[in-house]
């Protein structure tokens, strides 16, 4: 069994994982930079170790946190999700070290991170993809020529992105030719490569992604779906599990595929399947995460399963503790990711000191947090403050604790996105469970929210706090 975790990363998934360890009674061990020095994750685990004043530099030397991992005495690290966790250098130098990565092995990590490797391997499994280029683009007049073929509108992607970066629509001939090397040059900068594809572009489709599970035995199962539709410019914002959106045959051909793309991989160790649902009732297989992620919460919820533990018990050579007909999901889950952004300047990042701070509580109420009242937001890194996740037995039940939980949130120091969730809760085709990757663009509405009173009600308020200020 695994006895020492190092933990490569930061803020609340740092915090999340020296939550399990403290569980299974497994010593934690953090890293930080300087502007990380007051953070959470440093204050709750069993030790922590300084990695210099660079903010970014020092969680990305995958030699030098490997090395800390080797001298604190740790048999394993963890690597969350972001900065390394999907870098195969990460998981080969602990290989090399006698480190045991809790992940997949690299040769996965790099297969399922080269788009088009694992464009090829799910065709050969018969998992259905996007039409588009099967290898890279050598040029654009092959990416010209492929558009022609599959239709307007296109996406040039980056071979190796990740995150909403190095992506573009293309609507037309002229678009594509101006995009072209925009999206070459955002791949080099942002991932190293200058490799591209091309796929047909399907527009405001459902986004949906199944989150599997596999030992090293070649079990593989699924933990059920979750609906990452409500996003702004291919980020994330809201999630829930399972999704209100699809019937029952559909969840099950969309897990069958997961659990068969996984496997034919020779997956271990937890990831999600990403898949697109067309108008028409076809999924498409986009991408694969190597790795935990940021959503996980929703699927711990429905399930009871604790994920974490359960990458921890894998790695270290056990069995999947459940088989598929053990697992069952109960209720809705959404989670929110409460950002420090502000939605009325174009979700300008909004950070600074955590003034007064308290989570929301009560029934079927969850968060996921590395603030407290006091904290200086630093800017190097994500704006997220905090995951709040909510669960409640039906869709209207999860929806009603949602808005009550957001309420109750009290974060003040910084501007958040916690008024703009409360308009996407109060929207009729979000109330429906009938919303696509288009909701949020197509109802720019809900970001001019404003405390909305009847007008006598509002009048009558304003008098009444005259009268109590003047003492009448």
């Amino acid at each position: 069994m695994i006895k020492k975790i190092l933990i490569a990363n930061r803020g609340e998934i740092a915090v999340r994982i020296v939550r399990a360890c403290a569980e299974m009674d497994i010593k934690s061990v953090a890293i930080y930079s300087d502007a990380d020095r007051h953070a959470l994750h440093v204050k709750k685990a069993d030790e922590a170790y300084n990695l210099g004043p660079d903010p970014i530099g020092g969680y990305l030397n995958a030699h030098r946190i490997v090395n800390l991992a080797v001298a604190a005495g740790c048999d394993a690290l963890h690597p969350g999700y972001g900065f390394l966790s999907e870098n195969p250098l990460l998981a080969e130098i602990c290989a090399r070290r006698g480190i045991t990565f809790i992940g997949p092995s690299a040769e996965v990590i790099r297969k399922m991170g080269d788009k088009t490797a694992a464009r090829q391997a799910m065709i050969a499994a018969k998992v259905p993809v996007i039409p588009g280029t099967e290898n890279n683009l050598r040029d654009l007049d092959e990416a010209l020529d492929v558009a022609r073929q599959v239709g307007y509108p296109v996406m040039l992607k980056a071979t190796s992105g990740g995150g909403g970066r190095g992506i573009r629509r293309c609507g037309s001939e002229e678009e594509l030719r101006k995009n072209y090397e925009r999206v070459v040059s955002e791949a080099t900068k942002a991932f190293g490569s200058a490799e591209v594809f091309l796929e047909k572009c399907i527009d405001n489709p459902k986004h949906i992604e199944v989150q599997i599970i596999g030992d090293s035995r070649g079990k593989v199962v699924h933990l059920f779906e979750r609906d990452c539709s409500i996003q702004r410019r291919h980020q994330k914002l809201i999630e829930i599990a399972p999704s209100p959106q699809l019937t029952e045959k559909q969840r099950e051909t969309v897990c069958k595929l997961a659990v068969r793309a996984a496997k034919a991989v020779g997956y271990e160790n937890a990831g999600t399947v990403e898949f697109l649902l067309d108008r028409d009732g076809s999924f498409y297989f986009m991408e694969m995460n190597t790795r935990l992620q940021v959503e996980h919460t929703i699927t711990e919820t429905i399930t009871g399963i604790d994920i974490v533990q359960e990458q921890i018990l894998v790695a270290s050579g056990a069995p999947l503790s459940f088989k598929q007909n053990e697992i069952q999901k109960r209720g809705f889950a959404i989670q929110f990711r409460i950002n420090a952004e502000d939605p009325k300047n174009d979700f300008l990042p909004n950070f600074g000191k955590i003034t007064r701070y308290y989570a929301a509580g009560g029934p079927g109420v969850r968060t996921d947090a590395a603030i407290y009242t006091g904290y200086e937001f630093p800017p190097y890194y994500d704006s997220m403050c905090a995951k709040l996740t909510v669960w409640a037995l039906s869709w209207q039940q999860v929806m009603a604790r949602a808005r009550r939980a957001l309420k109750d949130v009290g974060l003040h120091g910084v501007k958040t996105t916690k008024p703009f969730y409360l308009e996407i809760l109060g929207s009729p085709e979000f109330q429906s469970g009938n919303f696509n990757t288009g909701f949020v663009e197509s109802h720019p509405e809900l970001i001019n929210y404003s405390i909305r009173r009847p007008p006598a009600e509002l009048a009558a308020a304003i008098a009444a706090a005259v009268v109590m200020h003047h003492g009448l």
